[in-house]
């Protein structure tokens, strides 16, 4: 330990806290490229929109003896796959920025791809495989924010544990399922 002080004086950060008051919740203290992680938000909240329609997909889609099961798992992912697009664009409108909700590029900014399957197993394995691509991508990015903007961090790493969620969820239901389902 220093000496140094754990924080700034008072009178120090209500000053600063007058400057660039239009910029909301961005402080002088925020230390990360605003228009990067506006990007990669944006490419994340791409991904959580197409997760979304494909659970979705899933869901309405879902056909077999054990379809009953796995349609309730797709209905429950879309629903936390739309929050975490939400807990996105809010923090996207935080930083100043625009939620990119255009469905023209979606798949282009998506990290996930929109493979539909056509039988329970292969739905189920393109959820897998969708779940383990955000994880993946997911870590990289609270590994890129690191302190820089602990907020953005935060949101990421709670997605991530939703999606790591996600994943053991549908690596069990295809465990489960006869191979010809």
């Amino acid at each position: 330990m220093t000496d140094k002080p754990f924080l700034t004086d008072v009178k120090t950060l209500r000053e600063r806290a007058r400057k660039h008051i239009e910029d909301g919740a961005v402080t002088e203290g925020y230390t990360a490229n605003r228009e990067n992680v506006i990007n990669i938000l944006n490419e994340a909240l791409a991904t959580e929109i197409v997760c979304t329609l494909r659970y979705k997909s899933h869901y309405f889609r879902a056909d077999g003896i054990k379809a009953n099961v796995a349609a309730k798992e797709f209905l429950e992912h879309a629903d936390q796959e739309q929050q975490h697009a939400d807990w996105l664009a809010e923090r996207i409108v935080q930083l100043g920025g625009k939620p990119n909700f255009s469905p023209e590029g979606l798949l282009s900014r998506s990290h996930a791809e929109f493979v539909e399957g056509n039988t329970l197993r292969e739905m189920i394995l393109e959820d897998l495989v969708a779940e383990r691509i955000a994880i993946d991508s997911y870590r990289e990015i609270a590994r890129y924010l690191g302190d820089q903007d602990p907020t953005s961090r935060r949101i990421i790493e709670e997605i991530l544990a939703q999606e790591e969620e996600h994943a053991e969820d549908m690596a069990g239901l295809l465990k489960d399922l006869p191979s010809d389902a």
